[in-house]
C-alpha cells in the first residue's frame, strides 16, 4: 500500500494562476483599446463629413423655396404663439380683483372690532370669527363651482 499508487501526480503547470491573470488581463486591455480606436476614428470620420456637409449648405446660395420642414416650423411657430397669447389673456383676466361680498366684508369688520374691544381677551370672540369662516366657506364653494363648471 504505497502512497504514491492511491494518489495521482498532478503534471507540473505550466501557467500558474497569477500568470494566467495577467496574460487575460493584457487580452481584455488590447481588445479594449482596439475597439476604442475604432469608435474614435468613426467619431472622426462622422465629424469631418458633418463639418463637410454644413460647409456645403453654407457656401450654396439660400432658395427661396422653403422647405417642408421650415414651413411647418414656421406653422407650429404661429399656433404657439396664439396659444401663448390666449393664455396671456385668460391670466390677465383672472388677476384682476373681485370685490368681496357684502356679507364677508361685514363678517370681517366684526371680527376686526371685536378683537379691538376685547384686546386683552380675543377669545371672546369666536362668535364673530365662526360667523366670517362660514362667509368665507360660502365664498370659496362659489368659486369652486364656477371654475369646475
Amino acid at each position: 500500500m504505497g502512497s504514491g499508487a492511491s494518489k495521482p501526480e498532478e503534471p507540473p503547470k505550466a501557467q500558474s494562476d497569477s500568470t494566467r491573470a495577467k496574460t487575460l488581463e493584457l487580452h481584455i486591455q488590447a481588445r479594449v483599446a482596439s475597439e476604442l480606436k475604432k469608435l474614435q476614428e468613426r467619431a472622426s470620420k462622422d465629424f469631418e463629413e458633418l463639418t463637410a456637409k454644413i460647409s456645403n449648405e453654407e457656401s450654396s446660395p439660400p432658395s427661396e423655396e422653403k422647405s417642408a420642414g421650415d414651413s411647418l416650423r414656421q406653422l407650429g411657430r404661429n399656433a404657439v404663439q396664439k396659444d401663448v397669447e390666449g393664455l396671456r389673456k385668460k391670466l390677465e383676466q383672472r388677476k384682476k380683483l373681485q370685490e368681496l361680498d357684502e356679507e364677508v366684508e361685514k363678517a370681517k369688520s366684526e371680527v376686526v372690532r371685536c378683537l379691538r374691544e376685547n384686546d386683552r381677551r380675543p377669545l371672546d370672540c369666536y362668535k364673530e370669527v365662526e360667523a366670517f369662516r362660514r362667509e368665507v366657506r360660502r365664498l370659496e364653494t362659489k368659486w369652486v363651482e364656477g371654475v369646475v363648471r
